[in-house]
């Protein structure tokens, strides 16, 4: 079992940066692929970016690609989410979870992910 702990949200103005961060406790956290996700008021909670175990390979919904970078240190049981010309429409509850169902390469599906934390709020000012 894996838990995870969000935090690195807060107010920010349009064209401003952000780091994410979520830190894992429990085994086997260096074997999970990682993501993160959000979920804006009045949505459902969608797929934002993912890394593979090892740290090689990146994914991202494509609002947030050239903006966005997902990391991890294994040696520290962190997952990062680098965010930068954040926009008004980033606004949303951040959270992050291992992806514990590999199954295949689409690492969008949240059904994929579990032991999700609390989530972190970000808010982006006009």
């Amino acid at each position: 079992q894996v838990q995870v702990v969000e935090s690195g949200g807060g107010l920010v103005q349009t064209g401003g940066s952000l780091e994410l961060r979520c830190v894992a406790s429990g085994r086997a956290f260096e074997y999970y692929a990682m993501g993160w996700f959000r979920q804006a008021p009045g949505k459902e909670r969608e797929f934002v970016a993912a890394i593979d175990w090892t740290g090689t390979n990146t994914y991202y919904r494509d609002s947030v690609k050239d903006r966005f970078t997902i990391s991890r240190d294994n040696a520290k049981n962190l997952v990062s989410l680098q965010m930068s010309g954040l926009k008004p429409e980033d606004t949303a509850v951040y959270y992050c979870a291992p992806r514990t169902i590999d199954i295949d390469s689409d690492y969008s599906r949240q059904g994929q992910y579990s032991y999700w934390g609390q989530g972190t709020q970000v808010t982006v000012s006009s």
